[in-house]
């Protein structure tokens, strides 16, 4: 096992495929993971993913090629990543609640000719299958029969490969080992080109932050399409380390994971933080006391830390952070850190961050501007929009890629103010307003929608739609809601609905949602809660 001093945790440039050598020659049968029960040592990965790379390659694999992946967390997952970049291809992980539109974008975008998926996705697949004119092939990792569909349905199974010679490919720091995508603030979503160092920083910096012992074992219940997830593998791999996930999470059964897993570092979402905060007592947890050392989440309540400090036994809260998808963890705290619990720390060692006005002039310290940012050292952000360069320009001015969020530097930290982006936050996911006005917009009884916030957007938002019907349209709040249920994943479902004669605009047309935004909840608004409808993951 290596510790927080092994020379894999220097600043300097790495690959995926390096860096597991190195863990492999040094920890060859310690163990990488353990998610729900499946494990594997360093060295039974290493040669799963050498099988997968040899599968990729005899399908028609190449370097520099995209592969996409809709798939809950499971070892497959990760031996699909890591073989795929073994090639020098590239892996596109596509959130699973997608489907229709989003997905169809998605997919489309990244140019794929292979897609794997679960078997419960299939249907969402051939849905749209006569719109995926690059898609060749798609692999199920369940059994046949497979529905009728105009691309080619084979089994994953079959795919997996049995030659274990490792892949000769020029891969280097700066090589693409991921597209991720983002929320599509100002238009469809971006697929972020994500390089080998780039990942391989994520776990550098998780160790800055949460330093480990010999036997530590990180956790996680985020989902591996999700950068937070994608840290703590990478935190792993930093160090030789271990990591558990579990594929959902439970608030019955987190205590019993902890325990079965042996863990004493979790990854978190802050409602996750809360919700175990407030649950009654239970007996694992009390066997589990002081065992969960180090809780990692990018928002923290106040009013939690009490509870998991003295009823839990944690001893190491590292919370508040910014960063983007574009370029992660650009500021954080550590878990001593004497800057206020309100604020997003300090600017990491790789970037430079500055708060500037319309025409990018720094602002002096306090007042609120745009945040700005650019990196200290090579290869530690995107690399770029995928197949989108004037997206990347526009982003990058005067040598500082503008973020579009507002925030103030106080006492050399970055304090977040707000969203100067049009998106939204909810049930840990970022959602894109714009993506769904443009799904809204599809329907035939709304003339114009705008779909926003009630209140100033925090942590996590409620989501509301303001739409003005067609003329002669008698389509009801409660019918548009179960619309909306079919079209939408369960976390962008709105919460709130509201028909208008018409949308607040400014003299150019542009319609004005911080106005919707402050009104908030109106006498005219009509919420599914109200009338017992609750949206869940499907």
């Amino acid at each position: 096992m290596l510790i927080a001093t092994d020379p894999m945790l220097d600043d300097g440039q790495d690959t995926l495929t390096s860096a597991l050598a190195k863990a492999v020659a040094l920890s060859p049968d310690g163990i990488f993971f353990d998610i729900e029960g499946h494990r594997q040592t360093y060295r039974e990965f290493d040669l799963a993913t050498d099988r997968m790379a040899n599968a990729l390659a005899a399908i028609g694999t190449k370097a520099g090629e995209t592969v996409v992946t809709i798939l809950d967390s499971s070892e497959d997952v990760l031996i699909i990543w890591f073989g795929t970049n073994k090639l020098g291809a590239i892996w596109v992980p596509i959130n699973v609640a997608y489907s229709g539109d989003l997905l169809l974008h998605q997919i489309r975008e990244s140019g794929a000719r292979i897609v794997i998926c679960d078997p419960v996705y299939l249907e969402r697949l051939v849905a749209i299958a006569d719109q995926l004119q690059d898609v060749q092939l798609i692999l199920s990792r369940g059994r046949g029969p497979y529905p009728a569909c105009s691309i080619t349905i084979a089994s994953f199974d079959a795919h997996r490969g049995s030659d274990t010679t490792p892949v000769v490919a020029d891969i280097r720091p700066e090589t693409l080992a991921a597209l991720l995508f983002t929320s599509g603030t100002t238009g469809p979503s971006k697929a972020c080109m994500i390089s080998h160092n780039y990942l391989l920083n994520q776990g550098r910096q998780q160790r800055r932050l949460a330093p480990q012992q010999a036997g530590d074992i990180a956790w996680t219940c985020l989902p591996m399409f999700h950068l937070a997830a994608l840290m703590v593998v990478m935190g792993a791999l930093a160090t030789g380390g271990r990591f558990a996930m579990s594929r959902n999470f439970s608030i019955t059964n987190f205590w019993s994971e902890i325990e079965r897993t042996g863990a004493t570092e979790a990854m978190l979402l802050s409602n996750i933080v809360a919700l175990i905060a407030t649950a009654p007592e239970s007996e694992a947890a009390k066997r589990c006391f002081g065992q969960l050392r180090t809780v990692i989440s990018g928002v923290f309540p106040d009013q939690c830390r009490a509870p998991w400090i003295e009823r839990f036994g944690t001893q190491r809260i590292v919370s508040g952070a910014f960063g983007q998808t574009e370029a992660n963890r650009v500021c954080f705290r550590f878990a001593d850190d004497s800057t206020p619990t309100d604020s997003c720390g300090r600017p990491a060692d790789e970037f430079e961050v500055r708060i500037v006005d319309d025409l990018d002039n720094e602002v002096p310290e306090g007042i609120t501007g745009e945040i700005v940012l650019r990196p200290r050292k090579p290869n530690v952000m995107f690399s770029g929009y995928w197949q989108r360069p004037e997206e990347t320009v526009r982003v990058w001015r005067n040598l500082w890629m503008h973020t579009g969020d507002l925030g103030a530097m106080r006492d050399g930290a970055l304090y977040f103010m707000d969203r100067g982006k049009d998106y939204l936050r909810t049930r840990g996911e970022n959602v894109s307003s714009f993506e769904l006005e443009r799904i809204f917009s599809k329907h035939a009884d709304i003339a114009e929608v705008a779909v926003h916030a009630v209140t100033a957007q925090t942590d996590d938002d409620e989501i509301k739609v303001t739409a003005v019907l067609r003329d002669g349209a008698t389509l009801s709040e409660l019918q548009l809601c179960n619309w909306a249920i079919e079209q939408l994943p369960y976390f962008a479902v709105p919460v709130y609905y509201e028909f208008r004669e018409a949308l607040y605009r400014n003299p150019t047309g542009k319609i004005l949602k911080y106005r919707l935004r402050e009104e908030g909840l109106t006498p005219a608004t009509w919420s599914r809660l109200d009338h017992g409808i609750v949206v869940r993951r499907r």
